[in-house]
């Protein structure tokens, strides 16, 4: 039996069982060490080695967290709001919410891909956006379903296609890669191989949008978690400046450090000084300072868990071995039956990337093998491309450990009416995976 399929089965069985997602992650973690051959206690020690891979992103979490609620003590997120409810209207007037609705979440989906190239910020907009804008969402009775859609979309799709920003990074993964794994490529390639399965991610996000969540689906007006809800509607002209002026500064230092963290934080100082300033008007105590810093990071602490057990996760599965064996089966298996090994190749890079949770992680893993198997198999080096660039897509968007997926559910839980396997996972799971193979497939044949 396959380490990878048994650990990546168990944890998803788990987690659709509704099985907290980190319990799911350890389970499948020591199943997979097990089938790999390892004892226990080396299941355990590989695991413990991976634990720090993704601390700095569980770090940069927790920080975003602190810095999305105490934002809100600026009034600029009601700000947001406000206008977007005089562009709804109220419920009585008479309008085409259908239509109102479908632009809000291409709007979404816009800004999402915005924060993967033109500023890239990745997840960090989506606690700062999305809770103050619910109250909308519930105006409207939009499925959130249809935003965490929208919003992985936006995530995933322009990084995959466009040479900038997060882009050039993944398009660089991809190229060194492929070269020291034997086949030289020229970066402003990839684009055009993997074209074809971005429009298969288009496809699923307009049959998203369009069919499977255009009905209306009713959620409460609650206050949001670990926020008073008297104290999240009083905005004043010097409130909006500081909190426009914290965002800017944390999109100017993520992008120069290129670190979130260090954005966060830069952004929470700016928030600090406001909150001094405040206190020594006798408006604002510095103990709830102290605890609104507190709480935020309570609010995103799920995912800086989960981010870091899914590094020894990740661990157990590089380390096991069996991910060459995989690959070999296929080989083996398929011979020179170009399309059902090709298919095969996909779903390979599915186990791997739904394990591991990135993309970016993934390729490094998949290029040195599918290099050469596909040289093997008569793949040219389009084809190619086009393989590793779809399979290390697939299974990031659909993934219960990826940000793609966790930085969506963070925003739109914020109220504690969004269920992150069911409501997230599973709708970019079938919307996104399911057209990426269809089109990665094509790519594949056709290049």
């Amino acid at each position: 039996m396959n380490a990878v399929i048994v650990a990546v089965l168990i944890m998803i069985a788990l987690s659709m069982a509704r099985v907290h997602v980190v319990i799911a992650l350890l389970i499948g973690a020591v199943a997979g060490g097990l089938t790999a051959g390892f004892s226990l206690t080396e299941t355990v020690e590989i695991f413990s080695e991976g634990l720090g891979a993704n601390a700095p992103i569980a770090l940069s979490y927790g920080l975003l967290g602190a810095f999305a609620l105490a934002i809100t003590y600026t009034g600029l997120p009601n700000l947001m709001v406000q206008g977007a409810i005089k562009i709804v209207g109220k419920e009585d007037e008479t309008r085409n919410k259908t239509m109102t609705k479908v632009l809000l979440l291409f709007i979404l989906a816009i800004v999402a891909s915005f924060s993967q190239n033109v500023i890239p910020v990745h997840i960090a907009f989506i606690p700062i956006l999305i809770p103050p804008l619910l109250i909308v969402f519930n105006e409207l009775a939009l499925d959130r379903r249809a935003a965490a859609v929208s919003l992985t979309f936006g995530l995933k799709a322009p990084y995959i296609l466009l040479p900038f920003g997060y882009g050039a990074i993944f398009h660089d993964t991809i190229a060194t890669n492929m070269e020291e794994s034997g086949l030289a490529i020229a970066a402003a390639d990839i684009p055009q191989a993997v074209l074809l399965p971005v429009i298969g991610m288009v496809i699923g996000l307009a049959v998203a949008l369009l069919y499977t969540y255009r009905k209306s689906r009713n959620y409460e007006n609650l206050p949001l978690q670990d926020q008073p809800e008297e104290e999240q509607n009083d905005y004043t002209p010097v409130g909006i400046t500081v909190g426009f002026v914290s965002v800017v500064v944390v999109l100017v230092t993520q992008v120069i450090t290129e670190q979130m963290f260090f954005g966060a934080l830069s952004g929470l100082v700016v928030l600090y000084l406001y909150f001094a300033v405040l206190h020594f008007q006798n408006a604002f105590s510095l103990q709830k300072t102290d605890e609104l810093m507190t709480n935020g990071m309570k609010m995103l602490a799920f995912i800086g868990f989960v981010m870091i057990t899914a590094g020894g996760f990740a661990e157990v599965i590089r380390e096991s071995g069996h991910v060459e064996q995989l690959v070999g089966w296929t080989s083996v298996w398929f011979g020179d039956q170009l399309g059902l090994a090709a298919l095969a190749m996909l779903i390979i890079g599915l186990f791997i990337t739904i394990g591991i949770g990135s993309s970016f992680a993934t390729i490094p893993i998949i290029a040195a093998i599918f290099v050469p198997m596909a040289a093997s198999l008569g793949f040219s080096p389009m084809a190619t491309i086009a393989l590793i660039g779809t399979a290390g897509a697939l299974g990031d968007a659909g993934s219960p450990v990826s940000d793609s997926t966790l930085g969506p559910t963070a925003g739109l839980n914020a109220d504690g009416q969004h269920n992150h396997i069911w409501d997230t996972v599973v709708p970019t799971f079938i919307h996104f995976n399911i057209p990426l193979i269809i089109f990665g497939w094509l790519a594949a044949m056709v290049l």
